[in-house]
């Protein structure tokens, strides 16, 4: 069996297919590389607090407190214009009206509401009151009760934890 090496100084020239897909792969490579893979966006970034507000859409944040009481103002800022139409239609049908007569007529429901919001907000704070309070507790007992009031010293040491609970003497 004699077998024999190929002569390193012969050089064969590739198959001409194979050529052609060796220039095909080295295109696609080449185009895979010029097409950008990421973005990096280089604007500077502001400091943290300075950055300024954006007005978003919708009313103003608020605590729910204040959001309540705008709604509440806003519903009795609605419901006072039937009544001011139906005082303008009283008025233009009586023709003439007494200056000192609607002063009263203006002044008495405003007389009559601030002693009431008064009251109210006093009722409820006398309410929220009792309820932050604690609650007394009664507690009943037969038979002979002993009360232990000693204070435990604790001291915790060494590698391995361990407790040695000392009760004063």
């Amino acid at each position: 069996m004699n077998a024999s090496l190929p002569d390193p100084t012969q050089t064969t020239a590739p198959a001409p297919a194979i050529n052609d897909q060796a220039q095909r792969l080295i295109a696609a490579v080449n185009d895979a590389m010029a097409t950008p893979t990421s973005f990096r966006d280089e604007t500077p970034v502001p400091a943290i607090g300075n950055a300024l507000p954006i007005p978003q859409p919708g009313r103003t944040p608020m605590s729910q407190r204040a959001t309540d009481a705008s709604v509440l103002m806003l519903s009795a800022g609605a419901a006072s214009v039937p009544l001011g139409g139906v005082t303008a239609l009283i008025i233009y049908v009586l023709g003439n009206a007494d200056p000192t007569a609607l002063a009263v007529g203006a002044a008495a429901p405003i007389a009559l509401a601030v002693p009431i919001l008064a009251l109210t907000s006093l009722v409820r704070r006398a309410k929220e009151t009792v309820q932050a309070a604690p609650p007394t507790i009664h507690q009943h007992y037969t038979g002979t009760v002993i009360q232990d009031q000693r204070t435990v010293n604790t001291t915790t040491r060494g590698m391995w934890a361990s407790t040695r609970n000392q009760l004063p003497k």
